[in-house]
C-alpha cells in the first residue's frame, strides 16, 4: 500500500496468499492429479480387457484380436485429440501395470510411490521372467518408496539382473541380437540417430571418434600456411559442417568434430569386411547409397529465396543443403497439376501408373488415418472402393494408408469414403466422423501470370530453369 501527502490511499496490491495456503493449494492439486493417473490408467486397461473379450467373444484369435485393440485405440485417440499408436501404446502399459504388477500399482494408488516409480519398474521388469516377476515387483517397491523415480533405475537394474535365472552372457547374446539405428526427427533441419548396440562396441565407436577428432584439433596447431597439410582434408573434406579450404581455420568443437566424423565414415566408407565381395573395401554392400525423396520449388532451387525444402517424411532441410544435393543427382522428377480443373486422372487396370502415383504421393504426403504422418513413401495405395467392387483405379478413389491402418480398414469396422478432393471421411465404429483434409504442402508451385519472365514458354517454366524434384 502507498499514500499520497495528506495520508490518503492511492492503491492497493493484492495480498499474496500465505506459504501454508499456498501449499495446501499445491497439496490439493497433486491429490487431484494422482486421482486423475489412477482413474486414466483403469479406464485404459478397460478398454483393452474389452477390445480382448469382444475379440474372443467372436471366436477370433491373433491378427484379428490386434485389429480389434487397434480399433478401440483410434477411437479412444479421437476422443482424446491423440494419435492411434500413442493411444494403443497407453493402453498397453496400463494392461501391463494393472495384469503384471498388481502390487506395484496398489502401492502407487495408495501414494507410497508416484507415477515415475511404476514407468521405470515396467521397464526394467520387461526383461525380468514371469516366474521370477512378483518377486521383483515387491522388491522394487521398497527400492522406489527410498528415492525419487529418476535415482531407482540402477537398483532396479541389479535387482532384476540377481532375480534373474538366466546368466548375464546369455541374456546378452539374446539382447545383441535386437541391436539396430534408429533415427528421431527434431526441429530447424536436425535430427538424432540413435544406434542400439553392444555396450563395447559403442564405447569403442565413441572412443575412436574422439582420437580421430583429436588427430584434427592436433593438426590445426602443427598445421597451417607454412606447415603444407590441410588440416580439413584429415577430417574428411566432404563432412557436413566440414572445414572449407586449407586456409579456413577449423573452429570446430569436439562434439562437431565426432558427428562429423561419423558421417563421413557412414556415408562414405564400406563395411570392415563387405561380404559380397569377401574383403576389406567397397564391394556390393561399399554401393549402396542413402534414398530421401526431397520437394523444393524451382524459386529456392534457383537461389531467389531461402525457403527451405521438406524431406518428405523426416522434416525441414535447409536451403543451401537441398542446393548442394540438387547439383549431384542425375535425374529429376517434374510433376505438373493443373491449378485450375484439377483434373482427375484414372486407368481401367487394377494398379496406378507411375505418373498417378507420382501425383498421389505429392497430395497425400502421409498416411492419410486421421493423426498418422507415416510418410507416404512407406505406405500402401489402397483403393477407398474396394476395386473387386467396382471401384476405379481413380485418383479420387485411390490414398495412401500405411500397413497399420491399410489392414484396420480391411479387418476392423472403421469406414471410409472420399468426399470429393481428396478429402477423406472416416467412421468410427461408434459411429464418430473424422475429416482428414488434403495435406498443405510445404512448399508451393505457382505461375506469377502478372509478370512472366520474358524467356518463359507458353504453360511452362523458363527453358533453362531446373525442374523441382
Amino acid at each position: 500500500m502507498t499514500a499520497n501527502g495528506s495520508g490518503g490511499e492511492v492503491g492497493r496490491e493484492a495480498p499474496a496468499p500465505s506459504q501454508a495456503l499456498a501449499f495446501s493449494r499445491y497439496a490439493e492439486a497433486l491429490d487431484l492429479s494422482h486421482a486423475a493417473d489412477i482413474a486414466r490408467t483403469r479406464a485404459l486397461a478397460d478398454l483393452g480387457h474389452a477390445a480382448l473379450h469382444d475379440a474372443r467373444r467372436d471366436g477370433v484369435r491373433g491378427m484379428a484380436s490386434d485389429m480389434e485393440l487397434r480399433s478401440v485405440a483410434a477411437e479412444a485417440a479421437g476422443m482424446a485429440r491423440l494419435t492411434d499408436r500413442r493411444l494403443q501404446g497407453e493402453i498397453d502399459h496400463a494392461m501391463t501395470v494393472i495384469d503384471d504388477y498388481p502390487a506395484v500399482f496398489e502401492a502407487w494408488v495408495a501414494r507410497r510411490i508416484e507415477r515415475g516409480h511404476v514407468d521405470v519398474v515396467v521397464r526394467v521388469g520387461a526383461g525380468v521372467p514371469a516366474e521370477v516377476r512378483d518377486s521383483f515387483a515387491e522388491a522394487a517397491v521398497g527400492v522406489c518408496e527410498r528415492d525419487v523415480p529418476s535415482r531407482v533405475r540402477g537398483a532396479l537394474e541389479a535387482l532384476a539382473a540377481k532375480l534373474h535365472p538366466q546368466v548375464f552372457t546369455e541374456r546378452h547374446k539374446t539382447a545383441a541380437a535386437e541391436r539396430c539405428v534408429r533415427v528421431f526427427h527434431g526441429t530447424d533441419g536436425m535430427s538424432n540417430l540413435v544406434a542400439n548396440l553392444p555396450t563395447v562396441i559403442a564405447a569403442g565407436m565413441l572412443d575412436r571418434l574422439t582420437q580421430m577428432g583429436q588427430s584434427v584439433k592436433d593438426a590445426r596447431v602443427t598445421t597451417g600456411p607454412e606447415g603444407g597439410v590441410d588440416a580439413a582434408a584429415v577430417a574428411g573434406a566432404g563432412g557436413a559442417g566440414g572445414a572449407g579450404l586449407a586456409a579456413d581455420p577449423d573452429t570446430r568443437t569436439m562434439d562437431q568434430l565426432r558427428a562429423d566424423i561419423l558421417g563421413d565414415l557412414v556415408l562414405g566408407g564400406a563395411p570392415v569386411v563387405d561380404p559380397t565381395y569377401g574383403t576389406d573395401r567397397a564391394g556390393g554392400l561399399g554401393a549402396i547409397r542413402a534414398r530421401v525423396q526431397v520437394a523444393v520449388t524451382a524459386e529456392t532451387l534457383m537461389g531467389r529465396d531461402e525457403n527451405p525444402a521438406e524431406a518428405v517424411g523426416a522434416g525441414l532441410v535447409d536451403a543451401d543443403t537441398v542446393r548442394q544435393l540438387a547439383g549431384q543427382v542425375s535425374e529429376w522428377d517434374r510433376l505438373f497439376i493443373d491449378p485450375v480443373t484439377r483434373t482427375p486422372v484414372e486407368i481401367d487396370k487394377y494398379r496406378p501408373t507411375a505418373s498417378m502415383k507420382k501425383l498421389l504421393m505429392a497430395r497425400d504426403q502421409h498416411c492419410r488415418f486421421p493423426g498418422c504422418r507415416r510418410a507416404a513413401i512407406r505406405c500402401e495405395l489402397d483403393h477407398t472402393i474396394d476395386h473387386a467392387l467396382g471401384g476405379h483405379t481413380h485418383i479420387f478413389n485411390l490414398a495412401h494408408l500405411c500397413q497399420r491402418h491399410h489392414s484396420m480398414k480391411q479387418f476392423t469396422k472403421w469406414e471410409v469414403r472420399q468426399v470429393g478432393g481428396g478429402v477423406l471421411e472416416w467412421t468410427s465404429p461408434l459411429g464418430r466422423v473424422y475429416r482428414e483434409d488434403v495435406p498443405i504442402p510445404a512448399v508451393c508451385f505457382t505461375i506469377d501470370t502478372a509478370d512472366p519472365p520474358p524467356d518463359a514458354a507458353p504453360g511452362g517454366p523458363p527453358p533453362d530453369e531446373p525442374p523441382p524434384f
